[in-house]
């Protein structure tokens, strides 16, 4: 497995994600791009336009009246901006109409730009024009230490591709943060996952997604545990702060969520993750409830920068929310982070 395959899905659309514009969608829709699930396809499902596929497909190119072939584009707005590690183009069921080869650009326009004010930004290349097969998913790492907003596919000519993947690091805006109070744990404030006991089911960042999730998946759920012990999972906050409530949501978990919760808070600056000494207590052992969301004020006024949650003895959470404030240090490293991958 590539080693960025583990980062967030920056343009999933589950995390905001959009085709934006793209220069023809003859076959299948753009939109088909950023669908978080694995593409599927159905044989002879013939539609008005012919085999439907689950992805984007572009009519056949024929050179203009100067001789030019040209090619398709699309391009996609990153639900969470940020530096992209690598990218994955995948012509899965694309076997005799895959695009042969393929290209990624980047740019990074501040606001809400429309596709006309796109067509003007800085763009930059982070995959340059490769070739590709049919049925096969395509990954390319990206060495571009900036802070991107958009993403352009370019396909030369023309064809089908079923998902684009653009894995990297969340980079919040700092001026949206700076003094408010803001969920900490959340992954588009730039809070991940930095280890957890077990991931059978579903993966623990899936509770750091924004919005409720709608069924088991969307949230982090391990396997039944036959030996002592309990599950658990270490957030990196976003910046270093102070939690002042917690959210515990078991919502869909009917028959698998834990029977009770405890939270550890500690302050990396000062003390070690694998020192079970340098960990306070945040939150003691707390029963929870299947199917619902939970609340808890928490007193600590304690600078933190990680949380660990433990689940009693295992099970699956929906979503975990810490809110809070951001530390003055932490808007500072915010702030630092942001200047130094704005480019040029």
């Amino acid at each position: 497995m590539d080693a960025f395959a583990s980062l967030p899905d920056l343009a999933v659309r589950t995390l905001g994600g959009s085709v934006v514009a793209a220069s023809d969608e003859s076959f299948e829709e753009k939109e088909n791009l950023i669908n978080p699930w694995p593409p599927a396809f159905h044989p002879e499902t013939f539609g008005p336009k012919g085999q439907e596929y689950d992805g984007w497909e572009t009519a056949r190119r024929r050179p203009g009246d100067d001789g030019e072939l040209g090619h398709d584009w699309a391009i996609v707005r990153l639900g969470l901006p940020g530096v992209i590690r690598g990218v994955v183009v995948d012509t899965a069921w694309f076997k005799g109409n895959f695009p042969p080869h393929a290209s990624v650009e980047a740019c990074a326009v501040d606001g809400h730009p429309s596709p006309a004010e796109l067509a003007d930004a800085r763009w930059v290349e982070i995959v340059p024009r490769s070739a590709l097969g049919g049925d096969a998913a395509h990954a390319f790492a990206v060495d571009v230490p900036r802070r991107f907003t958009h993403v352009r596919l370019n396909i030369h000519p023309d064809g089908g591709v079923a998902r684009l993947r653009v894995h990297g690091e969340v980079v919040p805006d700092p001026r949206l943060l700076r003094g408010l109070t803001v969920d900490l744990a959340a992954l588009e404030n730039g809070a991940r996952v930095v280890g957890c006991s077990n991931m059978f089911y579903s993966a623990p960042d899936n509770m750091l997604f924004p919005g409720l999730a709608r069924n088991q998946a969307e949230g982090w759920e391990t396997a039944r545990r036959r030996e002592p012990g309990n599950d658990w999972a270490i957030v990196r906050l976003a910046a270093p702060g102070v939690v002042r409530l917690a959210e515990i949501d078991t919502t869909n978990l009917k028959f698998n969520a834990p029977g009770h919760v405890s939270l550890a808070a500690l302050d990396a600056r000062a003390g070690d993750l694998d020192d079970p000494a340098a960990w306070h207590e945040l939150l003691g052992r707390t029963r929870v409830q299947p199917d619902g969301r939970h609340r808890f004020r928490l007193e600590d006024d304690r600078e933190i920068t990680h949380v660990r949650l433990d689940v009693h003895p295992d099970g699956g959470l929906a979503r975990l929310r810490l809110y809070g404030d951001l530390a003055p240090e932490g808007e500072r490293l915010l702030t630092r982070r942001w200047n130094e991958l704005a480019g040029p």
